[in-house]
C-alpha cells in the first residue's frame, strides 16, 4: 500500500499565509467581526479561504526560515487587520446613526452593556446595529465584502505589502464617510428632536409656570419612537450601499498609485 503523496512544502507555507492573512480580516471586518460567529467558524472560514489562492501564491512564499516565516507572517496579518478596519469602519456609520438618535432623544440615559460587542450601547444604537448585520447576511453583502477581500491574493502576493499613503488616505476618506452616512440616516430625526427643543425653550419663556424639564423627556422619547420608523426602513438601502463602498474601499486601498488619475481611469474601465 502506497503512502499518501507527499505536500510540497512551499504550498504549506502559502496557505499558511493566506489563512493568517484571511483570520486577520475575519477577526475586524462585520458582520465577522460580531462574538456570535464562533472562533472555530471563523477559524475554519480563514483556511477555506486561503485553500483556493495558495496554490497561486507558491512562487511569492518566503523562504522556509523561522526569521523570514515570523516576518511574513506579521506583515500578512497587518494587511488583514488594515482592510478588517477599513471595513468596520464604514459599517460603523449605522450604529453611529444610532446613537445620535439614542443622544438626541432621550434614550442615552437607557445604555447597557452589550456581551456581543463588549461595550455601552444604548436602544437604537443596538439595534440599528444588530439591524445592520442582519441585512448584511440576508442580502448577501457579506459575499461583495470577501469578494474584494480576495482580490487582496492577486493585487497582493505575499511578498507585497500595503503602501502607507494610500491606507492613510482610504482611512481618512472612510472616516468622512462614516459621518456622512450617520448624518444621513439619523438627520430628519435629529432635526425634528432638535425643533422640539427649540419648541419647548420658546413654551418655557411664554409660560414659565410650566414645568419644561419634566415634561421635554416623555415628548421626546414619544416622538422618537413614533417617528423612528423613517429612519429604520432606511436601513435596507444603506446596508446595500455601504456594502458595495466597502468593497470597492478594499479594492482602492490594494492601488498603490490610487490618485485623481487612477481614480479618472478606474471610473473610465466602469
Amino acid at each position: 500500500m502506497q503512502g499518501l503523496p507527499a505536500v510540497p512544502l512551499d504550498l504549506l507555507v502559502a496557505l499558511l499565509l493566506a489563512g493568517i492573512r484571511a483570520a486577520a480580516f475575519l477577526l475586524v471586518a462585520p458582520p465577522f467581526a460580531n462574538r456570535a460567529v464562533n472562533g472555530r467558524v471563523k477559524a475554519m472560514l480563514s483556511v477555506a479561504i486561503a485553500l483556493p489562492v495558495a496554490g497561486r501564491l507558491r512562487e511569492s512564499a518566503p523562504a522556509v526560515e523561522p526569521g523570514a516565516i515570523i516576518t511574513a507572517a506579521v506583515q500578512q496579518a497587518l494587511i488583514g487587520v488594515v482592510m478588517g478596519a477599513l471595513v468596520a469602519v464604514l459599517f460603523a456609520a449605522v450604529q453611529a446613526a444610532g446613537d445620535m438618535i439614542d443622544l438626541f432623544g432621550g434614550f442615552q440615559l437607557a445604555s447597557a452593556y452589550d456581551p456581543l460587542m463588549q461595550s455601552q450601547t444604548a436602544i437604537f444604537g443596538k439595534l440599528y446595529s444588530w439591524t445592520s448585520t442582519a441585512l448584511l447576511v440576508v442580502s448577501g453583502g457579506h459575499l461583495l465584502i470577501l469578494q474584494g477581500f480576495l482580490r487582496s491574493y492577486e493585487v497582493l502576493p505575499l511578498d507585497a505589502g500595503l503602501d502607507t499613503g494610500t491606507v492613510a488616505r482610504v482611512f481618512s476618506e472612510g472616516v468622512t464617510q462614516l459621518v456622512v452616512s450617520a448624518l444621513q440616516i439619523a438627520a430628519p430625526l435629529v432635526a425634528v428632536l432638535f425643533i422640539t427643543d427649540i419648541g419647548l425653550g420658546l413654551l418655557s419663556r411664554v409660560a414659565p409656570a410650566l414645568n419644561v424639564f419634566a415634561m421635554g423627556f416623555p415628548l421626546k422619547i414619544l416622538i422618537t419612537l413614533t417617528l423612528a420608523g423613517f429612519t429604520f426602513s432606511m436601513l435596507p438601502g444603506v446596508v446595500d450601499d455601504l456594502a458595495d463602498t466597502a468593497r470597492e474601499t478594499v479594492v482602492r486601498v490594494l492601488s498603490p498609485g490610487d490618485g485623481p488619475g487612477a481614480a479618472a481611469d478606474g471610473g473610465g474601465d466602469g
